[in-house]
């Protein structure tokens, strides 16, 4: 059996509201919590500023696990808004140009968030995933 790994904590990212980890990992894979734009302590702007806070989670989360955003196979999306469509897909290109994962995208009723992104990414060389 393949053993599975959690992650509380990535540095930069805020603690978890609810019982659940940051990350797991596991037969090679790591497996990312639903991220938000809370940066704690800051107000966080705009809705740019928002995608970029969250994509940083996400990459910040992946890194503790020993992986990165270059290793993303799956990215899922969530916006509370389809006319943010457009301005998240202009930032998902800064992090993303050349990599494009496979994604999914939605728009659905979020508690107090305009956006949540989580991926499937595998686990980097030396990972205990």
């Amino acid at each position: 059996m393949t053993p599975v790994r959690r992650y509380e904590t990535a540095p930069g990212v805020p603690a978890a509201v609810g019982p659940y980890v940051q990350a797991t990992s596991a037969g090679g894979f790591v497996f990312t919590t639903g991220q938000i734009p809370a940066v704690p302590g800051q107000e966080t702007g705009t809705f740019e500023d928002e995608v970029r806070a969250t994509l940083t989670h996400l990459a910040s989360v992946l890194a503790e696990a020993g992986s990165g955003l270059d290793r993303i196979v799956k990215l899922n999306a969530f916006l509370s808004s389809p006319e943010q469509l457009a301005v998240y897909n202009q930032v998902y290109e800064t992090f993303f140009a050349d990599l494009r994962p496979a994604r999914t995208t939605v728009c659905v009723g979020l508690w107090g968030v305009s956006l949540e992104i989580d991926c499937i990414a595998v686990a980097g060389p030396g990972s205990d995933a």
